[in-house]
């Protein structure tokens, strides 16, 4: 964990925001090389064929109602064939054939008190906005492929445990789903009963799996999983290495998709001497787990352990300004990055970043519902480190595994190519030890074609609900 701000409390059931002014709306999209056409009923079959040969068009298809779909052949733009198309008196209409999308998912949670609906997209610049990682695109391409939030994925959350069950002094977060926790595990206590006991897990599952569009608090990137939480912190955020190997191993062996590990270890710290931590990986990297772990906080060209495992994709912090975070470490291990939020790193090596990164701004946190003066008592928190990057890459990995986008059973390289190939490229051209591959786009990794760095193809039209 690095460090964090108390976010005003926690809010209740949603009520609705005053309207904002109406802007100027843009002129809509359509597709090129396409018109759709109405002929008046009198006009016979040489009519039609006379205008299409006239306008360098022809039939495409019929549409239900009478009107039909021509194919502009002749080169000239949309506009120009509507023109000469209106110019016959045999044509009712003619217009263009415009395209459709559908919004992005925006869920109805309400973020801060009074904010009203969707007011979570105010504090969560990490799901929504110029430097997120395209949220609202990528809940819909999961509710188009019948897996809404990832449902029927399982991660694991190798951390300070998870506050997701009610016994003797604990609570569970109430906006965290009761019945999505699977195959629980204390390796600090040994006992099934990993309960945060330092906050930490708690907000890290909330990036993955807090609930979403329930009028209440803010939303989670994967918000249909079911988490399993595995305790290996105690409650002044320390471990060991032996939790750290037993935790993977059990997350392989009991149906883990992914498992994140916001942990890190000394930054000297060698695979010479965690051997069983590196046997873990390799053994649940053979059983098909996607691994995902933070890069390390100390300002460094130097990606620290479990990280720094090649089987493990390693994540770096990004904040609102589209800057890599001051305390990210860097290095040539590093595979994507992700929103840890933080202040800028002090860069002007490069064009990109000297515009965006100001180190003397103060820059925001990740903000998820965790406990604050007691295990009783829980608010929205604010968190700033490569822990909190990396739960978006497992949410990601996770939404894409349960899309199908890739296949049914996706190897773990298949997941992390799909991840790096899609991200936005920040600083320097190209996959650089600065970002890595780039900034994770979750929606373009979900999209049906590989798009061009720094967008995403448009989700499908759906019946939102």
């Amino acid at each position: 964990m690095f460090h964090r701000s108390l976010v005003p409390a926690l809010a209740g059931m949603a009520v609705l925001a005053p309207a904002a002014p109406a802007a100027a709306d843009p002129s809509p999209e359509f597709a090129p090389r396409h018109v759709v056409v109405r002929y008046d009923a009198d006009a016979s079959r040489a009519d039609r064929a006379q205008i299409q040969d006239a306008t360098g068009t022809s039939f495409d298809e019929d549409l239900p109602g009478g009107a039909r779909t021509l194919r502009i052949e002749d080169g000239e733009s949309v506009r120009e064939t509507l023109d000469e198309l209106r110019r016959h008196d045999e044509v009712a209409y003619a217009v263009p054939d415009y395209e459709v999308r559908a919004a992005g998912f925006i869920p109805n949670d309400p973020g801060r008190r009074g904010d009203g609906v969707g007011g979570w997209t105010k504090l969560q610049w990490n799901f929504f906005g110029p430097a997120s990682v395209n949220a609202p695109d990528a809940w819909e391409y999961a509710r188009a492929a019948g897996v809404p939030g990832g449902r029927g994925v399982t991660v694991a959350v190798v951390d300070s445990g998870v506050a997701y069950e009610r016994r003797g002094r604990f609570r569970r977060a109430p906006d965290l789903y009761a019945g999505r926790f699977v195959k629980p595990y204390d390796f600090v206590e040994n006992d099934h009963h990993p309960n945060d006991e330092e906050s930490h897990g708690t907000h890290v599952s909330g990036t993955i799996a807090q609930k979403t569009n329930n009028g209440f608090g803010v939303t989670g990137l994967a918000y249909g999983v079911k988490i399993m939480p595995l305790r290996v912190l105690n409650a002044d955020g320390g471990g060991r290495a032996s939790y750290i190997s037993r935790a993977i191993r059990y997350a392989a062996r009991n149906g883990a998709d992914v498992i994140n590990m916001s942990v890190e270890f000394d930054l000297l710290q060698k695979a010479s001497g965690i051997p069983e931590v590196i046997s873990a990986i390799r053994y649940a990297n053979k059983k098909g787990v996607v691994m995902v772990a933070a890069s390390g906080n100390d300002f460094v060209n130097r990606v620290t352990y479990p990280a720094r495992d090649p089987r493990v994709i390693a994540v770096g912090a990004t904040t609102d300004n589209l800057c890599k975070a001051d305390y990210s470490n860097t290095g040539k291990e590093l595979d994507l990055v992700a929103p840890g939020g933080g202040d800028d790193a002090p860069l002007d090596d490069n064009a990109a970043d000297a515009q965006n990164c100001d180190p003397a701004s103060r820059g925001r946190g990740i903000v998820q519902e965790t406990f604050t003066t007691s295990f009783r008592r829980f608010g929205l928190v604010a968190d700033q480190g490569t822990s909190f990057a990396s739960p978006h890459v497992s949410a990601a990995a996770a939404l894409l595994i349960a899309s199908g986008r890739i296949g049914t059973d996706p190897t773990p390289e298949q997941v992390v190519q799909r991840l790096k190939e899609t991200a936005r490229d920040l600083g320097p051209a190209g996959a650089d030890t600065r970002y890595g591959a780039g900034l994770l786009d979750a929606a373009a990794a979900l999209a049906p074609e590989t798009p061009s760095q720094g967008g995403t193809t448009a989700p499908p039209a759906t019946n939102l609900e």
